[in-house]
């Protein structure tokens, strides 16, 4: 939605496909971290944006085997947008589709799923899709494929996806929240568990961390099982633990950190989770997505004005991004290898503070490092690429 914005802006005829009826999908990346905040306002879009209710975040607390600390400080950061901004994607996808109306280039088709490739010679020439009408082809000079870690597109063309491993899923559920409860902890990690609560306003939102593969044995043992678990680390939500009705309550996330090697073929490009997919460790996945697009469109927004860019030029895509996309990716490797693996392998012997967390505890500037990562990241995207004129 973000690139078909740019595109449009920039008077480049582009047709935005979406599966589902609407943008309603909950469980999807919330956190609009400074980086792409600093894309709204490049676009003129900031003030109207940050109307949409949102809670904003700036110091990242932890509980660490009942020892507190602190992972990071987005107040020590020098950027005009000092914090991360939750909020609904929904929301966030609905304020650009609305705010690419004006554009006449630009077109947004819901309910259209994309389910093969149209190719001519060697070339991908545009996508054939389902519709409520049935089924249609929707040429194209360029495809690009925005579909996600289970890409349709990218498997139809046949790019291979390097696998690099997580220790870990997730289980979201959402517990009410009463107006007068308020917490600033961040994550709490405990022998054999680990769990993240994000204040929404009128609820928590919730991430029960647990072993990749065990989510039929937690099922085992029962709804009450996981939920006596889940209030004793986070006592305050207590309150609102009866939301969680049923398993039906509680989604899995099957975490994933993948990449391709190739992003392209002839007419045919990926961005964004269909090119890498993130660990949610540090809820960078949408703010990679973006700073694609606006790469994207910083590339290839001229050469479009001519027709296909050739393979070569799209490849400049993937040469700008694949060093943020490897940089960001290690670090959650780090952090899953030395952080949660030992957290989830559970036993009886009390956890250690990493050496990490206690000097970013102890010494406050030091809290500007992580918080310059996780908010900034590697290489942050400015848009570049021109608006067209006003007609």
């Amino acid at each position: 939605m973000m690139l078909g914005y740019l595109l449009g802006r920039a008077g480049i005829d582009v047709v935005v496909l979406e599966k589902h009826a609407d943008f309603f999908r909950d469980f999807r990346g919330d956190t609009v971290h400074p980086s792409t905040l600093q894309v709204m306002d490049e676009l003129g879009l900031i003030d109207d944006f940050l109307k949409l209710p949102h809670q904003r975040l700036q110091k990242m607390d932890g509980l660490f085997g009942g020892a507190k600390v602190r992972i990071a400080d987005l107040s020590r950061l020098d950027t005009k947008y000092p914090f991360i901004a939750f909020m609904p994607q929904w929301d966030f996808l609905n304020f650009l589709r609305e705010a690419g109306k004006r554009f006449a280039s630009l077109k947004v088709m819901m309910n259209t799923e994309a389910v093969d490739l149209i190719r001519r010679g060697d070339a991908i020439a545009g996508v054939r899709a389902n519709t409520p009408d049935g089924p249609v082809d929707i040429e194209a000079d360029l495809t690009i494929a925005c579909d996600g870690r289970h890409s349709t597109v990218r498997e139809r063309a046949g790019l291979a996806v390097e696998e690099i491993g997580a220790p870990m899923d997730v289980l979201w559920f959402r517990v009410g929240r009463r107006a007068d409860e308020t917490e600033n902890l961040f994550a709490r990690i405990e022998p054999g568990k680990m769990m993240v609560t994000f204040d929404r306003g009128d609820y928590w939102q919730c991430a029960y961390v647990i072993a990749k593969g065990q989510y039929e044995a937690v099922k085992a043992r029962g709804l009450q099982a996981l939920l006596d678990d889940v209030v004793r680390m986070a006592p305050i939500l207590r309150s609102g633990i009866a939301d969680v009705k049923s398993f039906d309550d509680v989604k899995l996330l099957t975490v994933a950190i993948n990449r391709l090697s190739r992003w392209t073929r002839p007419g045919l490009l990926c961005i964004g989770d269909a090119a890498h997919a993130m660990s949610p460790v540090g809820g960078v996945g949408v703010n990679l997505a973006v700073q694609d697009a606006v790469a994207t469109a910083n590339l290839l927004t001229d050469k479009l004005q001519r027709g296909c860019p050739s393979e070569d030029e799209l490849d400049a895509v993937r040469r700008r991004r694949a060093f943020p996309v490897r940089m960001t990716q290690a670090m959650q490797v780090i952090v899953q290898n030395n952080i949660i693996s030992g957290a989830l392998q559970g036993g009886d012997r009390p956890l250690k503070v990493p050496l990490v967390l206690r000097l970013l505890t102890a010494v406050p500037w030091l809290q500007g490092i992580p918080a310059r990562f996780l908010a900034i990241g590697v290489r942050p995207e400015h848009v570049q690429s021109k608006a067209a004129p006003a007609l």
